[in-house]
């Protein structure tokens, strides 16, 4: 049986149709039709579906998707929870302190903060791509939701000249998109109560709000009051001394031309 990407890539020059006529017929976005035809992504079974209408394939891609799923290697247990949080939440926002965050992560940059030497390459690809669907489940969604984040400085500044400017640029880029803000917390700031660590903050369709943190070993979803009061007080204090989006995407741009 041939596989999702040999398969849509087949078919699409075979009726000569791009990437966003077919996004658009089955009702997704381009990068959603990139992520299945680079085997980042196996479609779902509506979506599956919808493409064997489209090509009428009878359920030649719905049976390559079933097996490219089972093949897919899943999330930690652990993380999980928060994966779902971040499937179904009508917003998310993050603060990272020392690393830009995974949804901001170009594969590059993804790439080399994963490939620590702890993990064998087939680890690191798997991570990787698990990372880049990540962001496509969250972005490219039909409706995706509100996203904000906070930065520190600090995070914008790890990697060589060239990952670091790839990755800003992504950035600043990213930041223009409805729906997204990013901020960035400058080092004329100092010590501030985000210093204590990175976190994260989903609001569910409910009104219910979720917390996210992780340790040296693995993360946890929060949803007693108490510690999600905590957080969301800690969101406020760090957007607090944070710029605005226009004057963080300033200075990150200031910062490409710098390296």
């Amino acid at each position: 049986m041939s596989s999702v990407p040999v398969i849509l890539k087949r078919l699409r020059a075979e009726r000569a149709v791009t990437q966003d006529q077919v996004a658009e017929a089955v009702n997704v976005s381009k990068s959603l039709i990139a992520a299945f035809e680079t085997s980042r992504l196996a479609p779902k079974a509506d979506t599956a579906e919808r493409l064997d209408e489209y090509f009428d394939t009878g359920k030649e891609i719905q049976k390559a998707a079933i097996e490219a799923r089972k093949h897919v290697r899943q999330a930690p247990q652990w993380f999980r929870p928060w994966r779902e949080v971040e499937d179904t939440a009508t917003s998310l926002r993050y603060f990272d302190l020392s690393l830009v965050s995974g949804l901001l992560q170009t594969e590059a940059y993804a790439r080399s903060v994963l490939d620590s030497g702890l993990r064998s390459p087939q680890e690191v690809d798997e991570e990787v791509a698990r990372r880049l669907a990540r962001q496509v489940a969250v972005f490219d969604r039909p409706e995706p939701p509100v996203c904000s984040f906070v930065l520190d400085v600090a995070a914008l500044r790890c990697g060589d000249p060239e990952l670091t400017g790839a990755q800003l640029r992504h950035l600043a880029d990213i930041g223009t998109r409805p729906g997204v803000y990013l901020c960035v917390v400058p080092e004329t700031v100092g010590m501030y109560p985000g210093r204590s660590g990175a976190f994260a903050l989903g609001t569910l369709d409910d009104g219910r709000m979720v917390g996210y943190l992780e340790d040296f070993f693995e993360g946890r979803v929060h949803a007693e009051p108490g510690r999600v009061t905590a957080l969301d007080r800690m969101w406020h204090a760090v957007s607090a001394v944070a710029l605005p989006c226009d004057q963080s995407r300033d200075l990150i741009l200031r910062m490409v031309k710098d390296l």
